[in-house]
C-alpha cells in the first residue's frame, strides 16, 4: 500500500509515534491509513495463531487492527483520526512485531492448547493457568490513568428513529422530511452515504444529500448505536454520540425503529487469507476514494457486480490489476480485462501479500505476484441489532449467512421495528433505497 502520487492534500501533515519511531501521517485520516500508507502494515499479532495481523474492513468489524493508543488498550485504530504525536503501540507483540516467542509454546502443544479441559479440575493448576490464559488472550495491558469522564446524557423522544445513513436510511428519511414525520437518523460515521460515498461506484446510484437537506436536528453523525432496550417510559435506542473529545450516552425513544446498518464484510477461506495485505473490497474502496491509499498491483478475489466495478476503479486510478479471480461467473459484460473464473486461491507472503496463486477455469494454477488481495463479496447482513429488539432471523442457505426475516415493506416479526437495504436483503444501492422508500411509507401507516 501507497499513497498516490496524484494524491490531493486532505489534512496537515503530522506525525505519530509508533513504538518509538516517528511515522508520517495525515491530521484527521484513520490511524490504520497512515500507518499502512507509511508501510506499516503489522499492527499487532494474534497469540493463539502467532500470525501478523493487518487491518482488514477498515469498518470496525474485526479485530486485527486493535492498538494501544495514548495508553489505551484495544482501539480500533481503522476508525481513530490520527492526531500529531499520539503514541501507538502494537498488542501482543513481545519482543516484537517480527519475532514471536509465544511460538515456541507450539513445540510443547503441537496440537494446541485446549483451555477448556487442560488442567481443569486440578484446583491450583487451575487457577494458576487461568491466570497465565488471561494474560495472553489478546485483552492487551489496562491502562494506568483513569479514562475521561462521559458527559451527562441526554433523552430525546420522536416518532422514527433511524439507524444508518447509507441509501436505504437516506431515502427514508426523504420520505420522512417531504410527509412531515418527525424522525432522527443516527450515522456512525463522519460523513453520510456509506457505500454511496466510499464504495465502488454503481450505475444509476442515488446521489448523496447534505445533512442540511433535512430538518434541523434530525440528522446525527459520529453517532454509533449501540443497543435496543425497554424500560418503564417504553422502548429506546442507546447511542453513543461523539461530541467534541467526549463521549455522550443519548436516549432516544421512538414509536418506530427503521434499521438500516447495511453490513459487514466477511472472509473468505482460502490458505493465508490474514496476512497484512488481505484487504476487504469496500476497505480498498474507502482508502482509495477517501484518503488516495492504494496498492501498488492487487489481485482482486470474489464475486458480485462491486468486485468488477473496483477492479475497474483500481485502472483507472492507476493501480495495477494483476488478476480478477471470479469465484461464481459467468462473467459480466463489463467484466475487466484481467478477470477470469477461477478457484484454488492462496496468498503468499511472511509478514504480508506478495502474491496470489489461483487456478482459472479450465486452465493450470498460477501465481501472479501482488501486494495486496482485495476481497471483494456480498456483505453479511448486521442482524444484531434487529434481533435485539425481536425480529426473527433465518438462515438463507443460498446466500450462506443470516439475515433478518421481513417482508417487502420491510416488516419484521416485531411490529415496531422495520429494516430496510442490506440487513434485510443484500443488493444495489439503488436496491436499497427503494427498500428505503417503501419502509418508510408502511411504517407512517401505522403512527398516531
Amino acid at each position: 500500500m501507497r499513497r498516490l502520487p496524484d494524491a490531493t492534500p486532505r489534512g496537515r501533515a503530522i506525525t505519530v509515534d509508533l513504538e518509538g519511531e516517528s511515522i508520517p501521517a495525515i491530521e484527521g485520516e484513520p490511524v490504520a491509513c497512515s500507518l499502512i500508507a507509511a508501510g506499516e502494515n503489522v499492527l499487532s499479532r494474534s497469540v493463539k495463531y502467532h500470525r501478523p495481523r493487518g487491518p482488514y474492513c477498515f469498518a470496525a468489524a474485526c479485530s486485527h487492527c486493535l492498538m494501544r493508543v495514548d495508553g489505551l488498550p484495544n482501539v480500533y485504530t481503522c476508525r481513530t483520526p490520527a492526531k500529531e504525536g499520539m503514541r501507538l503501540e502494537r498488542q501482543n507483540a513481545y519482543p516484537s512485531a517480527k519475532v514471536d516467542i509465544f511460538e515456541t509454546i507450539d513445540w510443547f502443544f503441537p496440537k494446541r492448547l485446549d483451555h477448556h479441559e487442560m488442567f481443569a479440575g486440578v484446583p491450583v493448576a487451575e487457577d494458576v493457568m487461568a491466570r497465565v490464559a488471561r494474560q495472553l488472550a489478546g485483552l492487551g495491558l489496562l491502562p494506568k490513568e483513569a479514562g475521561p469522564e462521559p458527559l451527562p446524557p441526554r433523552t430525546f423522544h420522536t416518532s422514527v428513529a433511524v439507524v444508518g445513513g447509507g441509501a436505504a436510511g437516506l431515502e427514508a428519511a426523504r420520505v420522512f422530511s417531504g410527509q412531515g414525520v418527525p424522525f432522527m437518523l443516527f450515522e456512525r460515521d463522519a460523513n453520510l452515504g456509506g457505500r454511496l460515498a466510499h464504495g465502488a461506484p454503481e450505475e444509476n446510484a442515488p446521489f448523496v444529500p447534505e445533512a442540511t437537506a433535512f430538518p434541523q436536528g434530525s440528522v446525527v453523525k459520529n453517532a454509533t448505536v449501540i443497543g435496543l432496550y425497554d424500560d418503564e417510559h417504553g422502548r429506546y435506542l442507546a447511542v453513543a454520540s461523539k461530541e467534541a473529545s467526549n463521549l455522550r450516552l443519548l436516549k432516544v425513544y421512538a414509536k418506530r425503529f427503521l434499521l438500516t446498518v447495511g453490513g459487514h464484510p466477511p472472509t473468505l477461506p482460502f490458505e493465508n487469507n490474514d496476512l497484512p495485505g488481505v484487504i476487504a473490497g469496500r476497505a480498498a474502496s474507502l482508502l482509495l476514494r477517501k484518503h488516495d491509499v492504494a496498492p501498488q498491483v492487487a489481485t482482486l478475489v470474489g464475486h458480485g457486480a462491486e468486485l468488477h466495478a473496483l477492479a475497474h476503479l483500481f485502472t483507472q486510478r492507476g493501480v495495477e490489476v494483476a488478476a480478477v479471480v471470479d469465484l461464481k461467473g459467468p462473467l459480466p459484460a463489463n467484466a475487466h480485462p484481467k478477470a477470469v473464473i477461477g478457484d484454488g486461491l492462496k496468498a503468499h507472503g511472511l509478514r504480508g501479500v506478495t502474491a496470489l496463486s489461483f487456478t482459472p477455469q479450465g486452465g493450470r494454477k498460477q501465481k501472479v505476484s501482488c501486494d495486496a488481495v482485495v476481497v471483494s463479496v456480498p456483505v453479511t447482513p448486521g442482524f444484531e441489532l434487529a434481533r435485539q429488539g425481536g425480529a426473527k432471523v433465518e438462515f438463507d442457505a443460498d446466500a450462506g449467512h443470516f439475515r433478518v426475516e421481513a417482508d417487502a415493506d420491510g416488516r419484521t416479526q416485531a411490529a415496531d421495528v422495520f429494516v430496510a437495504g442490506d440487513v434485510a436483503k443484500v443488493g444495489t444501492a439503488k436496491d436499497a433505497a427503494a427498500m428505503g422508500a417503501r419502509a418508510a411509507q408502511a411504517l407512517m401507516g401505522g403512527l398516531s
